[in-house]
């Protein structure tokens, strides 16, 4: 088997910030692998919240460029490789690669038998209540489910000032770790009034143990707390939701096996995304096919995409070409 590791940048069409760094661009890298006539690919950004970068991620790979060329399963990448974002562009390569060599689409290998088209939010950075309610009525108008990027004070205001710009939108937020006891206990009431749906991560990792007595009025989403199917046991009466992303689970191997293992616990399932190409949204799109939120919103942020990409009309995706991936 050729194997070839790359870097790909795709640039966003205004810088990207949440509440803990602000981006210019999705710094990914590419997986082929090429097997006679046939490629399989994958796009990975890894999670930036453990120090992964794209130059950290080809270091990884080129680590076991040999292993991969005399052939490997994808039963056998976690012994090679760590959950992240190498990993992942291994796996869903591997994914790609054998969709190709077996004639069939990667969700009917997934057990799948056919796939519907998907709602996917449309994300606003974080930025003053003023900024994003200029963007909610601008550059958002046509995507009337919203996810909101939050960072702590002012986070109401942000919210209010998004809905007197768009009241007929649907709200999610994302406080990216950011808040204090303090404020989630005197935000979280104020945003189910403000008809919030969801909020993903409003406490930092390993300090989430209050939620387990804590009465939401809106339910709550584990995203940074929920890396791998092991993430489960500590959510438990904690949180109503897990966010799924390939680059925390190492592909979607494992991100297949959460999905199930987290519906079995009784949590409901969104599916998110680090940003990237339509490549990095495809196999997303299998899991979002369990899932009750979407977020595979990444090529509707950068200026460019890939050859073949996924449709977008309004919040709906259209389902991945095969000549993309799969």
């Amino acid at each position: 088997m050729e194997v070839e590791f790359r870097r790909v940048d795709w640039p966003f069409t205004t810088p990207f910030r949440i509440s803990y760094q602000v981006r210019a661009a999705a710094e990914t890298v590419w997986v082929c692998l090429k097997d006679g006539n046939l490629t399989g690919r994958g796009e990975a950004l890894g999670v930036s919240y453990h120090g992964e970068t794209a130059d950290q991620l080809l270091i990884q790979l080129r680590s076991v460029h040999k292993a991969l060329t005399g052939g490997v399963r994808r039963e056998q990448l976690d012994s090679l490789l760590p959950a992240g974002g190498a990993r992942n562009a291994l796996d869903c390569a591997l994914w790609d690669l054998e969709a190709k060599r077996a004639g069939r689409r990667a969700w009917e290998l997934a057990g799948i038998a056919a796939v519907r088209r998907l709602r996917t939010v449309y994300t606003l950075g974080l930025g003053s209540p003023q900024e994003m309610g200029e963007r909610a009525a601008g550059e958002a108008r046509p995507f009337p489910l919203l996810k909101l990027k939050l960072g702590g004070e002012g986070d109401v205001e942000r919210v209010q000032a998004v809905k007197r710009a768009r009241p007929d939108a649907e709200i999610i937020v994302d406080a990216n770790q950011a808040w204090n006891e303090r404020q989630l206990r005197t935000f979280t009431p104020m945003l189910a009034d403000l008809g919030v749906r969801l909020i993903e991560q409003p406490l930092p990792v390993g300090h989430d143990d209050l939620l387990s007595t804590f009465k939401s009025l809106v339910p709550l989403c584990a995203d940074e707390s929920c890396q791998t199917t092991s993430s489960l046991p500590a959510l438990t009466g904690k949180y109503d939701y897990i966010n799924i992303k390939l680059d925390k689970t190492g592909g979607l191997t494992e991100a297949l096996l959460l999905a199930q293992a987290a519906r079995a616990a009784g949590f409901k399932l969104m599916v998110g995304n680090m940003a990237g190409s339509s490549l990095s949204m495809a196999p997303g799109f299998i899991v979002g096919q369990f899932c009750d939120f979407v977020d595979l919103d990444g090529p509707l942020l950068a200026a460019s995409d890939v050859p073949h990409p996924i449709r977008y009309e309004g919040n709906e995706m259209s389902i991945p070409e095969p000549d993309l991936w799969g």
